[in-house]
């Protein structure tokens, strides 16, 4: 390997371009190729990484000296480079030559600018700060004559570009993509296909060039566009449909040898090509049977050639399969896609065999007779010596696991599990363990077994969730309070008998588990002894592999044991012991049961058996430390800064470079707020108005801006010659994340096997039999498997009961959950705030919910405090709500807020058959009602409401026979972006003739996007009970609302958001002002224009239910400079691109 590192790089010099003029036929190239190459031979004669390291060091030491000489010629910068490189490569950094491979782009000819751009791409990230001085380098080069020059600033612009600076080269690319020459129009479209994956919104408006790529007449160009549109239908399918028959005949084009040969690979007709082109046919076609129907015969013709014995052959029958069984089936398809799969498995081939197990592991969804056609080879592979094979199988029977088969299952993957030493095999396959023990455990006494198993097996590796929500589970009990009892009984039991045996090794995270369920449950054992538990306790504290953190678990546990003991030698025994501990936990904690023990009644009021549960509520906001702030903030002391500040000033101190833009006029009027630099709001008390004002008077004004000569238009007040008291805080309710809940399997019956044995079969092949049968019984085609992904109709094993939680008068709830201490909490983490709600003859109770994007969950995060500053003084309304079932292993232990049972989700209201809202709805702003869908019997229509704190839909229905409807239903699918309170349907018992109903359904929006479509369906009680189908369009636009605040809280919320964008538009004659192009934008997207002055402009708005954004105008010579900042990361970006909707279209 080295000799060809060494031949590849000693050639490197020769290869890059001709040299000098002026110099012998082979001087460069002997002093490039003697010096790298001489460096190479001295690596690899090496003998020790020492020696390498030294080496190494002495060469940059040389080079850095060589660079920095003045005298330096670009030939020779050149030549350091390409060892800079070299060096690189081998791991070690030469951070000195970066600024010198910049130089050497922007200074040197074709060959060291091609060098420079090579060292550049190699060197720095796309985030590196020294990235922002090749930008001016990149828009020359772009815009020059030469060829050679602007591939390599296309090249460069495609590996690594700054976001921030799209918009500077964006408009010459563009250009680019009508260039005559095909290597520009390939590198520019590849350029575009970065900027999509760093900026989506900021290349929306160029779709239209991506079909004409699409249809280029040069097959790489085309084959460059695919990327792009890959990911684009990935995310919004059904905006692509129309190019589905596009896609199938370049399918058929490459499939049938039409590109040219230089594309084939081992005679197959560019295969990479055929890969991306199935994936996207697979998007394009699932769960529509038209689209489906153009790609049956191109997919036939696609199997039926790849038929040549080679890796990359496999790799497109691969891909063939999963296509097939991703889009509406066709029988015979699914029968030769089935054949592909078996010759996979079959195959003796590790890799082919992987490759069959990865394919059956995607297609048991849709038909799982297949795993009973190759069940022998699948027993088989569970003793295959290849690992991989093995891992690969148990997730095959993962995915098969039902009630019947599940202890077979689940003992398989211990096994697999006690052998593997590999991290994350063991986080990933313990969840997986801990999932089907909750969903599909038979008794009680084989889960807790189970999870001791993993407890044991995993031991510190496992994800932290499994324990916690273990712990979880056994608090809040299920439905069934007997069944509550045995189990936390099982666990007592268990977990006594474990600790029976001394100087065993267990895992900290199971000692936890067991130090708290003993030190909750201890009592449930009738004839057990607590000093004997607390002995057994005290024991573990002595040994010295428990951690500190697992010692303060236990000595938590003895202090709720000793609350119902009257006296306790071991309770003395650990006082002494631990009472001069040099841990100050272990000393604290005796301390503090020495004292509990001395005042028993109130060590039992305090400590109640089984009161793990309990609700606790607290007073987040702290009020009560508002007089000791006040306090130390009189006395001298700093206020408080949020996280995203001290990084910033941690980031200023390591003597970074400040990119952050110079503030904007209402700096001022922060400074003598009492606010420095970036200071965000969020550093006040939520729901104290003292802190604020202590904050204000105890830091005085230490430096501004000099303004001398510059007219004074903003002050405390804002804008001084214009001033203005504007108020109008609106409520916002909080968001509240939700928890995420397991996909359901069925259960389904016993599959009859045969009772007959063949008498020839040897013992091994008989307990492989037997294994198979225990395996997967409950697949057939007789039989409803329902799999992971699937609806599931199976009552869970264990199912939590819900619990009503009351809260009022201000007051908010908030979880105490931490186990280590006295008692153990599962209450969520936020209280939502709850708002009046709109009303149609009855009171409709609606729950908020946040935006399930991470991104919109910080933001939701960040905004608590800052809302502090702008509602002030705001009644707020906790309404009654439940917690909802959660899964035991989900990936957040923020339980879901629901409304009360009590409080109807919708409200049907008779009308006569003339369309129209009711009054209290008229007032608000709404749309036309559209026809959704009509057939001889009845018509469906529908209408937004854009109420100030939800998007209502108001849906009709219309009887046009001459005989009532009975049980109508209206039911929507489950989409991405949105999500329909409380349930997904509408039920009418009966719709008289020649009448109508109507119900509303509040949408809220899930995960940002520009735009998205619901679908549903509405069905009755007929003989052919055919359902009509229906979609309805929704935009950002309808979840965004003016937030009307004044211009100095808008000057305080805009320091306090990080995330922004910024973009140029281009103004139309009709746009003549600033006014004009801002209440176009009021009109449309519903904003709240802030303030107008001059040529600049501010807006704010929000997202449903609370997520702000605040936007900056400013007009120059026909252009319209945005500048977006939000608590959310891809709310600016999304806005953005309806902003410039909205300007094209006016």
């Amino acid at each position: 390997m080295s000799d060809v590192v060494e031949r590849t790089l000693s050639a490197l010099p020769g290869l890059l371009g001709p040299h000098d003029p002026g110099a012998g036929a082979g001087a460069g190239r002997v002093s490039a190729t003697s010096r790298l190459g001489g460096l190479i031979r001295s690596i690899t004669a090496l003998s020790s990484k020492h020696e390498e390291e030294k080496l190494i060091q002495q060469e940059q030491t040389n080079l850095k000296a060589t660079v920095s000489a003045p005298t330096t010629t670009l030939r020779l910068m050149k030549e350091c480079m390409v060892r800079l490189i070299y060096c690189e490569m081998l791991g070690y950094e030469s951070s000195f030559g970066y600024i010198h491979a910049i130089k050497l782009a922007q200074q040197g000819n074709l060959l060291e600018k091609r060098v420079g751009y090579l060292a550049v791409s190699l060197f720095l990230h796309e985030n590196h700060e020294l990235l922002l001085l090749l930008v001016n380098t990149v828009v020359k080069d772009l815009q020059s004559t030469n060829l050679v020059e602007v591939c390599m600033a296309l090249t460069v612009v495609s590996q690594i570009f700054p976001r921030e600076m799209i918009p500077a080269v964006l408009p010459l690319i563009e250009d680019k993509l009508q260039h005559s020459k095909e290597i520009i129009r390939r590198k520019a479209v590849q350029a575009l296909y970065k900027f999509y994956l760093i900026a989506p919104n900021q290349v929306q408006h160029i779709h239209d060039k991506f079909r004409k790529a699409l249809c280029d007449r040069d097959v790489g160009v085309m084959a460059a566009s695919l990327h792009i549109y890959l990911q684009m239908v990935k995310e919004n399918a059904s905006g692509y449909k129309d190019l589905t028959e596009s896609f199938v005949i370049i399918l058929k084009q490459v499939v049938g040898g039409k590109l040219p040969i230089d594309f084939n690979y081992h005679s197959v007709p560019a295969p990479w090509l055929q890969i991306q082109l199935l994936r996207i046919l697979g998007l394009l076609g699932k769960d529509d049977p038209r689209t489906s129907e153009l790609m049956y015969d191109v997919l036939d013709e696609s199997l039926r050639r790849a038929e040549i014995n080679h890796n990359i052959t496999y790799a497109i029958l691969f891909e063939c399969v999963q296509t097939i069984y991703t889009i509406c089936p066709k029988s015979d398809l699914l029968e030769k896609a089935a054949k592909c799969i078996g010759k996979f498995v079959l195959s003796p081939k590790i890799n082919l065999k992987y490759l069959g197990l990865k394919a059956l592991t995607y297609v048991i969804q849709q038909d799982p007779n297949l795993a009973l056609q190759h069940q022998m080879t699948i027993i088989e592979c569970l003793d295959h010596p290849d690992p991989i094979i093995k891992r690969e199988t148990l997730e095959l029977l993962y995915r098969i696991t039902n009630g019947q088969n599940v202890t077979v299952i689940v003992q398989k993957m211990l096994d697999y599990l006690k052998q593997s030493k590999e991290e994350y095999t063991i986080i990933n396959l313990s969840g997986k363990i801990a999932e089907l023990a909750e969903k599909y455990a038979p008794d009680n006494e084989w889960f807790i077994q189970t999870m001791n198993a993993v407890f044991s097996v995993a031991g510190d590796v496992m994800h932290p969730d499994i324990p916690n929500n273990f712990l979880r589970l056994l608090a809040e009990g299920f439905d069934d309070e007997k069944e509550d009892g045995q189990l936390r009984l099982h666990a007592v039991q268990s977990y006594l008998s474990l600790l029976e045996e001394e100087d065993t090794f267990y895992p900290q995270k199971f000692l936890q588990v067991m130090s708290w369920v003993l030190g909750e449950y201890f009592y449930l054992i009738n004839d057990g002894d607590p000093e004997v538990i607390m002995t057994r306790l005290h024991r573990l504290l002595k040994q010295t592999f428990v951690t500190s953190e697992t010692k303060a678990w236990i000595m938590s546990a003895i202090t709720k044991m000793a609350s119902h003991v009257p006296c306790s030698k071991t309770v003395d025994k650990l006082f002494e012991e631990f009472s001069t501990s040099l841990d100050t936990c272990l000393r604290q904690y005796a301390f503090e049961l020495k004292h509990l023990c001395e005042k028993k009644e109130l060590m039992k009021n305090l400590l109640p058996l089984d009161a793990s549960c309990d609700d606790i509520v607290v007073d987040a906001s702290l009020s009560f430390l508002d007089g000791f702030v006040a306090e130390g903030l009189g006395c001298g002391a700093a206020p408080y800064k949020p996280h995203h500040q001290r990084q910033e000033e941690k980031l200023c101190q390591e003597k970074a470079l400040n990119f952050e833009p110079y503030g904007l006029s209402f700096a001022s009027s922060m400074s003598s707020s009492g606010f420095t630099g970036r200071q965000s709001p969020a550093g006040l008390s939520l729901g104290s108005d003292m802190s604020g004002n202590s904050a204000e008077l105890g830091q005085k004004e230490t430096s501004c801006l000099k303004l001398d000569g510059v007219r004074k238009l903003w002050g405390k007040e804002g804008y001084l010659p214009k001033k203005e008291n504007k108020t109008g805080k609106e409520d916002k309710a909080q968001p509240v994340p939700q928890d995420s809940i397991l996909m359901g399997h069925v259960v389904d019956p016993l599959l009859t096997q045969s009772e007959q044995q063949i008498v020839s079969l040897s013992e091994e092949e008989k307990e492989k039999q037997q294994l198979a049968s225990t395996l997967f019984v409950g697949l057939g085609s007789n039989s409803t498997i329902s799999l992971l992904g699937k609806a599931d109709n199976t009552t869970q094993k264990f199912k939590r009961k819900s619990k009503i939680i009351e809260t009022q008068n201000n007051e908010e709830a908030s979880s105490v959950q931490n186990i280590a201490t006295l008692s153990f909490s599962p209450l969520p983490d936020t209280t939502p705030n709850s708002k009046e709600n709109f009303q149609v003859n009855e009171h409709l109770g609606l729950r908020e919910v946040s935006l399930s994007a991470s991104e919109v969950l910080e933001a939701s995060v960040s905004f608590e405090r800052s809302q502090s500053l702008i509602e002030a003084g705001l009644e707020e309304k906790l309404s009654n709500c439940r917690l909802s079932t959660s899964s035991l292993f989900a990936d957040s232990n923020i339980e879901d807020f629901q409304p009360s049972q009590c409080v109807p989700n919708t409200v049907a209201n008779k009308a006569p058959l003339s369309l129209g809202l009711p009054e209290e709805l008229a007032e608000h702003p709404h749309s036309e009602i559209v026809e959704l869908c009509s057939s001889d019997i009845l018509t469906m229509y529908s209408c937004k409401v854009w109420t100030d704190d939800c998007l209502l839909l108001v849906l009709f229905v219309a009887n046009k026979s001459t005989s009532a409807l009975k049980t109508v239903n209206i039911v929507f699918e489950t989409a991405e972006h949105f999500k329909i309170f409380e349930n997904l349907s509408c039920h009418f018992p009966v719709i008289e003739a020649q009448s109508m109903e109507s119900c509303q359904k509040c949408v809220q929006l899930e995960k940002i996007c520009t735009h998205g479509i619901l679908t549903g369906s509405i069905s009755y009680h007929s003989d052919t009970d055919t359902p009509l189908e229906f979609s309805l369009t929704f935009s950002l636009s309808d979840f965004i609302r003016p937030m009307k605040i004044t211009t100095e809280d808008f000057g305080k919320l805009w320091l306090s958001f990080a995330n922004d964008v910024k973009q140029n538009l281009k103004m139309s004659p009709s746009q003549g002002s600033l006014s004009i192009v801002l209440n176009t934008l009021k009109q449309k997207l519903r904003l709240h224009i802030v303030e107008i002055i001059g040529n600049e402009g501010i807006v704010a708005c929000q997202l449903l239910p609370s997520i702000p954004c605040l936007l900056h105008c400013r007009t120059h010579a026909r252009t319209l400079a945005l500048w977006f900042r939000s608590s959310c990361s891809a709310l600016p970006d999304s806005l953005l691109y309806q902003c410039q909707k909205v300007m094209e279209e006016s």
